[in-house]
């Protein structure tokens, strides 16, 4: 029983003890009428899991929108460097993401068809993180629908997201 307790305590001490970042995807915010947020949690030095969900607000009309209109898309995050500052990152993701794609009609207006899809695929990017907190990271990577046929082939994962580390 007392080895039960202690093993108990000392994993609830790890996981209290881990950092976590909550971050906003500004560039999305401000360029696409689009919000994601993201939640990261670091496993070690080198290391870390999150998530992050999107909702598109932007219209089928405008010039330039992503497909999806929502996406759920938990990633790992392997980090190259240790220096307390800024870091570089490559990540492996999966995002389950949901939207309308444009069926063209041979003389007719096109029309949407709404899909969901799942893709899988790889991102690279850099992160700062100050001393107080703040967090910056760009990042930009691909990944590949693969299970729907009415869906996009190719969706784009790319970002700068502004957050705090707690």
């Amino acid at each position: 029983m007392k080895k039960l307790f202690f093993t108990l305590t000392f994993l609830t001490s790890i996981y209290s003890q881990a950092q976590q970042e909550i971050k906003l995807d500004l560039f999305d915010a401000l360029a696409l009428k689009t919000i994601e947020v993201t939640y990261e949690r670091y496993l070690d030095d080198q290391s870390s899991l999150g998530i992050s969900g999107m909702i598109n607000f932007e219209k089928n009309s405008a010039d330039f929108n992503y497909n999806e209109k929502r996406s759920i898309t938990p990633f790992f995050r392997h980090y190259f460097t240790k220096d307390s500052n800024w870091n570089f990152f490559g990540e492996g993701f999966f995002s389950y993401n949901f939207g309308e794609k444009e069926i063209e009609m041979d003389g007719g207006p096109n029309t949407y068809e709404d899909y969901s899809d799942g893709a899988l695929g790889v991102a690279v990017g850099t992160k700062y993180v100050s001393e107080q907190g703040m967090v910056i990271d760009i990042y930009a990577g691909l990944g590949r629908n693969l299970f729907g046929t009415n869906s996009p082939v190719i969706l784009p994962r790319v970002g700068v997201n502004v957050g705090w580390r707690f």
